[in-house]
């Protein structure tokens, strides 16, 4: 059986995408070259989030689906976007829960959050 991790390989992404552009060509081909960019983009970021979802369920338990009765998950993908740019993909499975005030994540949503949140700080002081 395939790894969690395997599912966010190049080529599962390439075919999810190449899935969803599939199954929406009658839209793409009407689109604009910005649109067309734009739409990629989307699907890509589709892509990760359920096969990062998928994976999370390969590694859960029946009925672990909730995020303080099971496995939680947090993906960041890094990928050149540019000369020096990156774009940062970031997934939380399952969907942290809002209890009042409060947001509910795992541990490692968590510790994701919170590398995001020093990186902006950081982009922020450094512009």
């Amino acid at each position: 059986m395939t790894t969690p991790e395997a599912l966010l390989g190049d080529a599962p992404l390439q075919a999810a995408v190449a899935a969803l552009a599939d199954r929406n060509q009658h839209h793409f081909a009407q689109m604009s070259d910005a649109e067309k960019r734009d739409a990629v983009g989307h699907w890509h970021d589709l892509a990760v989030t359920v096969l990062t979802a998928a994976g999370a369920a390969v590694d859960s338990e029946p009925g672990e689906d909730s995020v303080t009765g099971g496995q939680g998950r947090a993906v960041l993908v890094f990928e050149d976007s540019g000369e020096d740019e990156i774009a940062v993909h970031a997934t939380l499975y399952p969907q942290p829960e809002q209890r009042g005030e409060e947001m509910i994540v795992t541990p490692a949503q968590a510790a994701a959050l919170e590398l995001l949140q020093n990186m902006a700080d950081e982009e922020g002081t450094a512009g």
